[in-house]
């Protein structure tokens, strides 16, 4: 049926980006993605994954892939400030009995494994431009790029992530992200030997978390309150996050903290968010991914979402009868679960920043990561 879709531009080269257009020209369509850097690079340091996205990858036929680069096991260790287990969270091996339930990996593998099969499809990649105008009629989309080229789509996705031009171009009074107060601060480095899964620590104002990403190597997170988002000069980097990590009585965490350099690719970041209210769509445009649902890293869901959309999208296009039926259909089925993702996300860094309460914060973290494992 193809909802009488034939031609799709993709724009924006990241991991919704990425999978929509694997997933979609696999079915059929003629894709175009259009990434505006001209090396295609993946920026920052680990990225945990849910078991849902191994499920995801594995329907790409990429995970044996994904398991010679990055990392998996099973369940969630929640210490106290200390090396003291409060609670194990389960993580059910959706993907199948022999995927484990979780896993890591570097964030510039992921989009490696990815971009090499978008290669290998048929989708046409143009790298180093984007579109400078999109003129929207009820029958298509006439874009015209950066390049000074110009062509007609039956649909453009737009999966240029939080600060998406596509969403400012076709839904001008979207929200605009918001600073949580929270920001980030990661680093890789290699996994300590006590760690056999993903591993967080809660102290007063701190959260700090481990995670393997292959390779002998583990992703190391910690979120931290600011109540204004201020610059942080880089030249500061090892010795705030040293200073940081030395607030926890972790021997783990102090030995981390204390053999800390330049070398374990420390990255800070300030934390915002949004959610789009419906629609996710206007005409014969839509959006996936970080344009219209960023959500803080607080269960780890973000990219996980944005790739299920990628995959619900090339489902319901592929089935639909009409294209507004299909988009339709990819919100109804979209909206609940990226809500709960942004949402619970923001309650719990809220819970974080006003010290409230644990067992909230516990309950919120379990009814999240089971909902997860549910089919998308």
């Amino acid at each position: 049926m193809h909802s009488g879709v034939k031609s799709i531009l993709i724009v924006g080269g990241g991991f919704s980006g990425m999978t929509a257009a694997l997933q979609l020209s696999r079915q059929g369509f003629e894709v175009d993605l259009v990434e505006m850097d001209a090396g295609w690079r993946s920026y920052g340091a680990g990225i945990s994954l849910h078991g849902s996205t191994l499920r995801v990858i594995d329907q790409l036929g990429l995970l044996d892939r994904f398991m010679e680069e990055g990392y998996a096991s099973d369940g969630v260790d929640i210490r106290g400030p200390n090396d003291a287990v409060l609670v194990t969270l389960p993580t059910p091996r959706v993907a199948g009995p022999n995927i484990p339930g979780g896993g890591g990996i570097m964030r510039p593998a992921l989009a490696r494994i990815l971009s090499d099969a978008v290669r290998a499809s048929t989708t046409t990649v143009r790298l180093g431009t984007t579109f400078s105008e999109l003129k929207v009629d009820e029958t298509g989309v006439d874009v015209h790029f950066t390049d000074g080229s110009q062509k007609r789509y039956d649909l453009v996705i737009g999966a240029d992530g939080l600060y998406s031009a596509v969403r400012a171009t076709v839904f001008p009074d979207a929200p605009k992200p918001r600073f949580i107060g929270q920001s980030v601060w990661r680093a890789v480095l290699p996994i300590p030997e006590e760690i056999g899964t993903i591993t967080m620590w809660m102290g007063p104002k701190l959260k700090v978390g481990l995670n393997g990403v292959g390779k002998g190597q583990a992703y190391l997170f910690l979120t931290e309150d600011r109540p204004t988002n201020d610059f942080v000069s880089p030249d500061s980097f090892v010795e705030t996050l040293r200073e940081l990590l030395m607030r926890f009585s972790s021997p783990i965490i102090r030995r981390i903290a204390s053999e800390l350099s330049e070398q374990h690719q420390i990255i800070y970041r300030p934390l915002e968010q949004m959610l789009l209210p419906r629609p996710w769509s206007r005409g014969p445009v839509v959006l996936i991914g970080d344009a219209v649902h960023a959500t803080t890293p607080h269960l780890a869901a973000g990219a996980c979402i944005g790739i299920e959309d990628a995959m619900v999208l090339a489902e319901e296009l592929a089935d639909g009868e009409t294209l507004q039926g299909a988009l339709n259909a990819f919100e109804s089925r979209r909206w609940e679960r990226c809500r709960m993702v942004v949402e619970n996300s923001g309650r719990l860094a809220d819970i974080e920043i006003h010290d409230g309460s644990r067992e909230e914060h516990a309950a919120i973290m379990r009814t999240s990561m089971k909902t997860l494992t549910e089919a998308i």
